[in-house]
C-alpha cells in the first residue's frame, strides 16, 4: 500500500515525509483493518513532522482522524461487521488499570499510546485499530465531514467542557482552524457569545459566517470580559494576552499538545482574582462519543479543504502558512 511516513523531522518547507510502499497490515486479536476513505490533517501532524512532537519510532505513518470502511476482522472482533463505516482517532490503547483508567481519566494513562505517532496512521491506504478504540459515524456526515471530528472536533469538544463555562458565558477563541471552527459552534448552540482573536483574514471572514458575537486580531482585546477563553494557536505569547482578557474567576484553556515558550506572567496582572490556566492532554472515549452525538445534534457545519494523499505534505505546507480555511483532509480512496 502507498503511505507517507516521518522520515526526518525537520521544517515541513525541507520535506521531512517519505512516500513509501509497505505491506498491507493484518489485523491481530481484536483489531479491525479499515480501508480509509478519508484522513485529515491535524496540527499535531505538523508538529510530528518538524519534530516538535518528536516521532515515538523512525518511520510512523502520521494520521489520527481516519475514516473508512472495515476490510477486515482480527481473531475475536465482533463489534463491527465487514463494510460498515469506522474512524479511528487519537487514542488507541489505554492500559484499563492504572489510577488514572480506573478513575475514568482514561486520556492520562500511563501507559497510553496513540494513532501516527506511536502506532501507524491514516496517510496510507489502509490502517489498523482495536475495535474497543473505534467510533460509529452519525450518519448525518459524509467521510470528508466526519474526519476532523475525530480530533479537532473532539479535542476541541473536551476543551470547551473544561472552561466551566456559565449558561449564556462569554468564551473567547484564540486561533480559528479546525478544532476552533467546530468547538465555536458547540458553544453557540448552547447560548454562549463568543469572541474570535485571529491573524488570518479567511479565519476572520469564516468566524463571522458561523455566526460569532466578535472578531478581531489575535492580541487585540475582546469587546468585553470573558469568562473562558481557548487557545487553539500553539502561541505561548499569546496566554497573557488571552488571562488579561478574563474576567475575575475566568479560565483559559490551552487546547493543543504543543506551545511555544510561555512568557514572564505578572501575578497582577494576568493571575490575581481567582483566574485559572490549564491545559488538555488528549481525550477519553467518552468524550469522543459524546462529542460525536452532540455534532450531530447541533448540525455542526464542518469547513474543509480537500487534498489527495499525494499531496500530504503540501496540506502539512498550507497548515503551516496559514492557507487552510476550517480544516484539511486527504481524500484516499
Amino acid at each position: 500500500m502507498r503511505a507517507w511516513i516521518v522520515d526526518k523531522p525537520g521544517p515541513i518547507d525541507g520535506g521531512p515525509l517519505k512516500v513509501v510502499e509497505l505491506p498491507v497490515p493484518e489485523p491481530g486479536p481484536r483489531e479491525v483493518r479499515v480501508r480509509v476513505q478519508v484522513c485529515g490533517v491535524c496540527r499535531t501532524d505538523l508538529h510530528l513532522a518538524e519534530g516538535d512532537v518528536p516521532p515515538r519510532r523512525h518511520g510512523v505513518v502520521p494520521g489520527h482522524e481516519v475514516v473508512g470502511i472495515v476490510d477486515a476482522l482480527g481473531k475475536d472482533a465482533r463489534r463491527f461487521s465487514l463494510g460498515d463505516r469506522v474512524g479511528i482517532a487519537w487514542l488507541r490503547y489505554t492500559c484499563g488499570s492504572c489510577r488514572y483508567c480506573l478513575s475514568g481519566s482514561e486520556n492520562l494513562c500511563v501507559s497510553a499510546r496513540f494513532t501516527g505517532w506511536d502506532e501507524n496512521g491514516g496517510y496510507a491506504q489502509y490502517a489498523i485499530v482495536p475495535e474497543s478504540y473505534a467510533y460509529v459515524i452519525p450518519p448525518e456526515f459524509s467521510d470528508e465531514q466526519a474526519a476532523p471530528l475525530l480530533c479537532a472536533g473532539i479535542i476541541g469538544y473536551r476543551a470547551y467542557k473544561r472552561t466551566h463555562l456559565p449558561r449564556a458565558g462569554r468564551l473567547g477563541i484564540y486561533g480559528f482552524g479546525g478544532s476552533a471552527h467546530l468547538a465555536a459552534q458547540v458553544a453557540m448552540y448552547e447560548g454562549a457569545r463568543v469572541h474570535v482573536m485571529t491573524r488570518a483574514d479567511d479565519a476572520k471572514a469564516l468566524a463571522l459566517e458561523l455566526g460569532v458575537t466578535s472578531v478581531q486580531g489575535s492580541d487585540d482585546p475582546p469587546p468585553e470580559p470573558l469568562d473562558a477563553a481557548l487557545l487553539f494557536a500553539p502561541v505561548g505569547s499569546l496566554v497573557p494576552t488571552a488571562l488579561r482578557a478574563l474576567d475575575a474567576g475566568g479560565t483559559l484553556v490551552i487546547a493543543g499538545i504543543y506551545l511555544t515558550d510561555i512568557p514572564s506572567l505578572s501575578y497582577e496582572r494576568e493571575l490575581f482574582r481567582e483566574r485559572t490556566v490549564t491545559s488538555v492532554t488528549a481525550n477519553t472515549r467518552k468524550d469522543g462519543e459524546e462529542w460525536l452525538a452532540i455534532a450531530a445534534k447541533a448540525h455542526v457545519r464542518v469547513v474543509t479543504a480537500a487534498y489527495s494523499l499525494a499531496d500530504a505534505e503540501r496540506a502539512l505546507v498550507d497548515l503551516e502558512h496559514d492557507r487552510v480555511n476550517g480544516a484539511a483532509v486527504l481524500c484516499v480512496s
